[in-house]
């Protein structure tokens, strides 16, 4: 019987890392037989707090990577722990408790439920950890991102830059201690791209949330401390002609 033995909501720290990736492999079946390798990162680390800007070519295989540190995706090889969780050895329902419980996840297309309120869908973001649902931090951090007025209108009545916002704060609601963050200035309009960004960098660094955010914008890079190109850390990319 699987160990799911570890309890995802233990956070408690060995180390100062949030995220530890090592020998991380991850290939797909191709339609005409063969594998693909796509993802081949020896070494990756985050620590407690910090922030950090992945840049790299669209189609290099960002987006996988947020996957499989999410636990959407499993790796075909390599260890991924998050604070003292090796995800690697968790079932499918493990990896959704410990995701539920410790990380926050801002997509690229936002993810809203359609039929939910702005309210409700905050809501949902603490709603599969173990902790109550409280109503006054999705309250709150709907004010935080500034749609206090907008708390029962649904995704198709919120602009494209409000439902961003909203998602922003549906990652926030369960006190993740790290957050991943796809493109999330890509399907919003230039005026609203810096203020998703400030709400982002901001609430991370008040809440001390390590933050890993894949772009490829260089404007979006500026404003991390630290950016690693994902060429310099996958194998595969290296050895592209």
């Amino acid at each position: 019987m699987q160990n799911d033995e570890s309890n995802p909501t233990d956070t408690t720290q060995l180390n100062s890392h949030v995220l530890a990736i090592r020998d991380l492999i991850k290939t797909f079946d191709q339609p005409g037989g063969g594998k693909l390798t796509v993802l081949d990162i020896e070494s990756l680390t985050i620590d407690a707090g910090e922030q950090l800007a992945l840049i790299g070519e669209s189609g290099g295989g960002k987006t996988t990577l947020l996957h499989i540190i999410a636990g959407l995706l499993t790796p075909t090889s390599g260890s991924i722990r998050v604070g003292n969780i090796e995800t690697t050895k968790l079932s499918e329902q493990g990896r959704d408790r410990l995701r539920a419980a410790s990380i926050g996840y801002v997509f690229q297309t936002f993810n809203l439920l359609p039929a939910f309120s702005a309210i409700e869908n905050v809501q949902l973001g603490m709603a599969f950890g173990n902790r109550p649902v409280d109503i006054t931090r999705a309250r709150d951090l709907l004010g935080k991102v500034g749609l206090a007025d907008r708390a029962n209108y649904r995704p198709r009545q919120l602009s494209v830059g409000q439902q961003q916002r909203v998602a922003i704060a549906r990652a926030l609601a369960g006190r993740p201690k790290l957050l991943l963050a796809d493109e999330p200035t890509a399907n919003v309009d230039p005026a609203s791209a810096d203020s998703v960004l400030d709400l982002i960098i901001n609430s991370c660094r008040d809440e001390k949330i390590a933050l890993m955010m894949v772009t490829h914008s260089m404007p979006v890079t500026e404003r991390f401390a630290r950016v690693d190109r994902l060429e310099d850390l996958n194998r595969v990319l290296q050895s592209t002609p």
